[in-house]
C-alpha cells in the first residue's frame, strides 16, 4: 500500500497482466463508511467517505409505507438546522420490515416530493440479519440492528455509534438534538 494525498491506493493482481483496483478511501475515513452505495432512484454511486466527509452522521433506515414516514419532515428540519455545523443526515431505504415501495421511483417521491428531503438518500438495502448491508452489520456489531423503520443511529467522527434511538423517538427529540449538538461542535 502506498499513500497519495490522503488516499490509500490498493491494487491486486487478478491474472498475469491484469490489475484490479480496490476502492480507495481517505486515511481519516472511519472503516464503517468504507462503502459505495447507490443513491435512491438514481444510477449515481456514492462513496460514503466522501458523503460523510469526516463529520458526525445521523443514520436512519427508512420505508415509504411506514407509519413513521412523517419523520422524513423532522429529519429534513434536523438536516437544515445542523448541516452547516457538519452533521450529515444519511437515509437508507430498506424493505427489511416489508414496508418499502416495490418501485424505487415511488419511494423517492415519498421522501423528495412529499417531504422535501434534501439530505442524502440511498437505495434500498437490507438492514438486519445475515442479509444486512455491511454498513448496518457494523452498526449492529457496535450497538444493534434497527428493530423497525426509522431507527436513528448517531455516529461520531471516529465512526463509533454513540446513540441508537427507536422509531418512537422523533429526530427532534431533546435527547437526540442534545447529542447532535454536542457531536456537531
Amino acid at each position: 500500500m502506498k499513500a497519495f494525498s490522503g488516499l490509500i491506493l490498493v491494487a491486486a493482481m487478478a491474472a498475469p497482466g491484469l490489475v484490479s483496483a480496490v476502492e480507495a478511501y481517505p486515511e481519516n475515513c472511519p472503516e464503517i463508511f468504507h462503502h459505495t452505495m447507490k443513491q435512491l432512484h438514481s444510477s449515481k454511486m456514492l462513496n460514503l467517505c466522501e458523503v460523510t466527509g469526516g463529520n458526525p452522521v445521523l443514520l436512519v433506515n427508512t420505508a415509504s409505507h411506514c407509519g413513521f414516514t412523517d419523520q422524513f419532515g423532522d429529519l429534513e428540519k434536523i438536516h437544515q438546522k445542523y448541516k452547516d455545523r457538519g452533521l450529515v443526515v444519511l437515509g437508507v431505504s430498506s424493505d427489511s420490515f416489508n414496508q418499502e415501495a416495490d418501485d424505487e421511483a415511488e419511494a423517492a417521491d415519498v421522501c423528495y416530493k412529499n417531504f422535501g428531503v434534501s439530505f442524502t438518500m440511498l437505495s434500498t438495502v437490507p438492514v438486519k440479519g445475515d442479509e444486512a448491508h455491511p454498513l448496518f452489520k457494523e452498526v449492529a456489531r457496535q450497538d444493534q440492528y434497527p428493530r423497525w423503520n426509522f431507527y436513528k443511529f448517531l455516529i461520531n467522527r471516529e465512526g463509533e455509534v454513540v446513540s441508537s434511538n427507536s422509531s418512537m423517538r422523533l429526530p427532534s427529540d431533546k435527547k437526540i438534538e442534545k447529542l447532535i449538538a454536542d457531536k456537531s461542535e
